[in-house]
C-alpha cells in the first residue's frame, strides 16, 4: 500500500485537545499521555504494525519484540508532543546537539544555495528549530502537505511565527519558489524518501537497494539539485530522549551532473547514494523511522 492511500489518523480537535492540555497543565501531563496514546495506536493498527516490524527486523538485524514496536510508536508520539513546543518557540528546556553544521555554514559563507535532503526519520521540527534560532539566510521547506491536511493545517497555525517558510509541493510554482530561494543563497529542505503519485501522471522514481531489498525513491529532489547545480546535503533530526535531539548535516555531493548522455546513470547513482546514507542513519536510530506503510512494496497497487 502506498503511503498516499493511507488515511490520516487523528483530527484537528484531538490535536487541539492535546495542545490545550500541554498549554494549561504543562509538558509533564502531555508526557504521561504519550504512554496510552502509543499503546492505542500500536494495538489498533495491525497493518502499520506489520510494516514497522518488517523495517525493524532489517534495521536491527533481528526479529523485533513488542518492546521494540512500542518504542518506535512512543518515539513518534514524543516528537508530536515536542512539536507543539518547538514550533511555538518554547525551547529553553530542550537540548539539541548539532553535528556537521560547519559544512552548512561553509555554503552560507560563500552565498551558495544548498538543498537539504531529509527523510521521515525523527523530527523535521528539530531542524526547523535550528533555522529559527538564527539562520542568516532564507529557509524553505517543500512538503507533501496535502497528504496530512489535518495535522499540516493545525501545526501551520501553531507555528505562525516560524522563520521557515513551508511550500506545498501541490502548488504549481513550488519548484520556481525553490529555485529563487537557492539563487538568493538560501536553503531548501525536502523529504526525499517518499514517492509522490499524482493522478494522471507517471511518478518519477527509482528502485534502489535499501536495507537489503529494492525500494522506490523519488527522483524529483535529485533532478532539482542537478538542474540548479546546487550542493546537496543529508539533513535529519532524531529524538534521543525526553526533550533531547540530535541534528545531523552530512555532505552528499557538490553537484549532481545531469549531462544528457548519462542523465539516467547520474540520477540513479544519486538516488542510490541517498538510499545508502539514509539507510545508515535509519539503522543508527531505528526507533526514529516514521514510515508506517509497506516501504519496499510502495509501487504495488494492492
Amino acid at each position: 500500500m502506498s503511503w498516499q492511500r493511507q488515511r490520516e489518523r487523528g483530527s484537528h480537535s484531538a490535536m487541539g485537545l492535546m495542545a490545550w492540555i500541554v498549554t494549561h497543565i504543562g509538558y509533564q501531563a502531555g508526557w504521561l499521555l504519550l504512554y496510552p496514546i502509543a499503546f492505542y495506536f500500536l494495538l489498533s493498527s495491525p497493518r502499520q504494525r506489520r510494516h514497522v516490524s518488517l523495517f525493524l527486523e532489517r534495521a536491527l538485524r533481528r526479529r523485533p519484540g513488542w518492546n521494540d514496536l512500542f518504542r518506535l510508536y512512543f518515539t513518534f508520539a514524543a516528537t508530536l508532543l515536542d512539536r507543539l513546543f518547538l514550533l511555538d518557540g518554547r525551547r529553553s528546556d530542550y537540548r539539541i546537539e548539532v553535528h556537521g553544521l560547519e559544512a552548512v555554514q561553509a555554503h552560507i559563507a560563500k552565498g551558495q544555495g544548498c538543498i537539504l535532503l531529509g527523510a521521515h526519520l525523527g523530527s523535521f521540527d528539530a531542524l526547523r528549530a535550528i533555522a529559527d534560532a538564527g539562520c542568516p539566510v532564507e529557509v524553505v521547506a517543500l512538503m507533501h502537505a496535502e497528504h496530512a491536511a489535518i495535522s499540516s493545517g493545525f501545526f501551520a497555525d501553531w507555528a505562525a511565527g516560524s522563520a521557515t517558510r513551508v511550500i506545498s509541493l501541490g502548488q504549481p510554482d513550488a519548484m520556481l519558489q525553490a529555485r529563487e530561494c537557492l539563487e538568493r543563497g538560501g536553503l531548501v529542505g525536502i523529504l526525499a524518501d517518499r514517492t509522490p503519485q499524482t493522478p494522471g501522471t507517471a511518478p518519477r522514481r527509482r528502485r534502489v537497494p535499501f536495507l537489503g531489498r529494492d525500494a522506490a525513491f523519488p527522483e524529483g529532489p535529485h533532478i532539482l539539485a542537478g538542474v540548479l547545480g546546487a550542493p546537496v546535503m543529508l539533513a535529519y533530526g532524531v529524538w534521543t530522549g525526553k526533550r533531547r535531539y540530535e541534528v545531523h548535516f552530512e555532505p552528499l555531493t557538490d553537484r549532481i551532473a545531469l549531462e544528457r548522455h548519462r542523465r539516467r546513470e547520474a540520477l540513479g547513482a544519486s538516488v542510490a547514494d541517498y538510499a545508502v546514507r539514509i539507510g545508515g542513519a535509519a539503522c543508527a536510530f531505528p526507533y526514529n523511522w516514521f514510515n508506517f506503510h509497506d516501504f519496499w512494496e510502495e509501487v504495488d497497487t494492492t
